[in-house]
């Protein structure tokens, strides 16, 4: 079974790079029909130059900067979402009087959030703020949905049996919360990631991904603007996996020390 399992996995990802392929030569396609570099590059132009990039200290300068901005933002978002959603859970007066905010926060464009904030705080600041003002309601609700949808009948046992809170936290809270949590993640982090560079190229802080990008544009050149949109998407994907790898670890580690549980 578990063989099976891991030849439809292989098969799956084999599936998925074939396609990747496929377009990638699409698009070298695209370019030679068009032969105009300042239009549209081709993928061999924007590996080379994603290597001229990296030769030079302020390309990785710009990554770090910018990751570590949006990423905060990313984690305050996540603590404030899962904070609210226990706090609305608890209290329907503290549901209602947030519930305006976080919908005025899912409506509003990132773009008028963008140029509002410019008024109010540093550039170099405003990558972390939009990204937590983006990632805070698809935390908190699909948190506070998980919380609603608790298996009350695991809770009344547990209380009936005197459970410790640690480990109805662990036990049941963690298991019944970790789809919803992993689900408002991978939107989110993606999220997170578009509009807080979205935000650096309008606030344009120095030494960031979204300057890198601005100025490509105004320069006309194509070459960087293909090789930095190239370099969002990779860290994009490898945050997203990598976030995942450590949601599958939660999730064995919680069904080994149950099985533990059980057996003993």
């Amino acid at each position: 079974m578990t063989t099976s399992i891991t030849i439809s996995k292989y098969n799956k990802t084999i599936r998925k790079m074939l396609f990747a392929s496929l377009w990638i030569c699409v698009w070298q396609l695209a370019s030679m029909l068009i032969a105009q570099e300042i239009l549209l590059v081709s993928p061999v132009v924007v590996v080379q130059r994603i290597i001229q990039l990296g030769a030079d200290s302020s390309f990785w300068n710009s990554i770090f900067n910018s990751f570590t901005k949006i990423f905060f933002g990313f984690i305050l978002a996540n603590i404030f979402g899962v904070v609210f959603a226990l706090l609305s859970n608890k209290s329907t007066f503290f549901r209602d009087f947030l519930s305006p905010v976080i919908s005025i926060m899912k409506a509003t464009p990132v773009a008028s959030f963008i140029i509002l904030t410019l008024v109010w705080i540093n550039t170099a600041y405003l990558s972390t703020f939009i990204s937590f003002l983006m990632v805070l309601p698809i935390i908190y609700t699909n948190m506070l949905i998980g919380l609603e949808n608790i298996d009350r009948k695991l809770l009344d046992m547990a209380n009936v049996f005197n459970v410790p809170s640690s480990k109805k936290f662990k036990y049941i809270y963690i298991p019944s919360l970790l789809p919803y949590y992993s689900a408002a993640c991978s939107v989110g982090l993606g999220f997170s990631w578009k509009s807080g560079i979205a935000a650096e190229v309008i606030g344009l802080p120095n030494n960031s991904i979204g300057f890198s990008l601005y100025n490509a544009k105004i320069f006309l050149e194509t070459p960087d603007l293909f090789a930095w949109t190239v370099v969002i998407i990779i860290i994009s994907i490898i945050i997203e996996k990598l976030f995942f790898v450590l949601i599958k670890l939660l999730k064995n580690n919680i069904s080994l020390d149950w099985g533990d549980k059980i057996a003993n």
